[in-house]
């Protein structure tokens, strides 16, 4: 699934919204050890890309045609390892992955480089995981947030996720409790039409 680059207006990152391969796990690693404080490891991607028929994994990557010269500085940042070329993909800058459980979505993870967050990066990310829900005909999805991650329980109030449960010292490297979030809605006409009217007014 690929959606168009959304436009550089008030602040957002032209960024397009593309299967991750095995090629991108480098880029991803940075991500992930740069967001999360118990990472996986490289070997968990590569299962989920080879083995795992239900994971359904996505990268944002930098729009190499719009607004380069704005990008240039933060691009320089990424310290991506792989050496890039013209012809190369463009950089990876944020990903998410969801697991489709029978009927259910289960959103694993998503992230966002440091050096791009709060610029729609994460917001075209989770429009991207409820689009492929769609795809698949689940008919709910589900995710858990830290209790202290206020920015994404944001986002996902945004999306219409609502708190249905708590699972205690669920993070296990500060045992920091869980917010089970759930749009119990998903699979209704009303949702289905006002996400659609969403991802057509971010183009």
């Amino acid at each position: 699934m690929s959606l168009p680059s959304q436009p550089d207006a008030k602040g957002y990152l032209n960024v397009r919204i593309e299967p991750m391969t095995l090629e991108d796990i480098p880029e991803v690693m940075v991500i992930e050890r740069s967001s999360f404080s118990r990472p996986w490891p490289e070997r968990a991607y590569r299962y989920e890309l080879t083995q795992n028929p239900n994971a359904h994994f996505v990268v944002a990557r930098l729009d190499g045609h719009a607004s380069v010269a704005k990008q240039t500085s933060a691009l320089g940042r990424l310290r991506i390892r792989r050496a890039r070329t013209d012809n190369a993909p463009d950089a990876v800058v944020g990903f998410a992955g969801l697991w489709m459980q029978v009927d259910e979505a289960h959103i694993a993870t998503i992230a966002v480089h440091p050096d791009f967050r709060g610029r729609g990066v994460g917001d075209k990310l989770l429009r991207a995981m409820l689009l492929t829900a769609q795809q698949h005909c689940a008919r709910i999805v589900t995710l858990e947030v830290r209790v202290s991650n206020l920015v994404a329980q944001r986002l996902y109030q945004k999306y219409q996720f609502e708190v249905v449960g708590l699972r205690k010292a669920y993070y296990q490297d500060n045992r920091e409790d869980a917010l089970i979030m759930t749009i119990t809605h998903f699979d209704t006409p009303e949702y289905r039409a006002w996400l659609a009217a969403v991802n057509a007014a971010s183009h």
